[in-house]
């Protein structure tokens, strides 16, 4: 989208003054920043959706150290997924059971709660995939990056 789009908020309250009032660490905030209804009715890019799942973090995953003790904590790798150079810059230590499902997920974390928007919100998705740079977890009670969540309708990353 271009940054000539109007933006409102789900309270009516000025946009400055729902920017300045979004402090919390934890908690949803009072207000949320949304395109305008006339830019939401030109149309989306994206399906409408309207519930996402907390998956976690998009992590390598391959071992760091080279021989674990059978069945004890393992180092892995925790950069990005996918990432360039060596493995194991950036480590974190699991269980077995963890590591088996980053090798097959490469995420780590995550709940696995499902979070519903309200209709302004998912239509500010579908019109502009990337409107956000995060959004809330209503078990973790947080608000953490999009590429934390997928659409729950499809497995899409929000945000994407």
């Amino acid at each position: 989208m271009s940054g000539n789009v109007k933006v409102c908020t789900t309270s009516g309250e000025p946009v400055d003054k729902v920017r300045a009032e979004q402090t919390e660490t934890e908690g949803q905030h009072k207000a949320y920043l949304v395109l305008c209804a006339e830019e939401r009715e030109k149309g989306f890019v994206r399906p409408y959706r309207d519930r996402y799942r907390h998956v976690g973090r998009s992590i390598c995953g391959k071992m760091a150290d080279s021989s674990p003790l059978l069945g004890g904590p393992r180092s892995i790798c925790s950069d990005d997924f996918e990432h360039d150079g060596e493995h194991g810059i950036q480590t974190r230590t699991v269980t077995q059971p963890e590591h088996a499902q980053i090798e097959n997920t490469h995420r780590l974390g995550g709940c696995g709660s499902v979070t519903t928007m309200g209709r302004a919100l998912s239509e500010t998705y579908a019109r502009d995939p990337k409107f956000y740079g995060a959004t809330f977890c209503c078990h973790c009670n947080q608000h953490l990056p999009v590429a934390e969540f997928v659409w729950d309708v499809d497995g899409e990353v929000v945000g994407s």
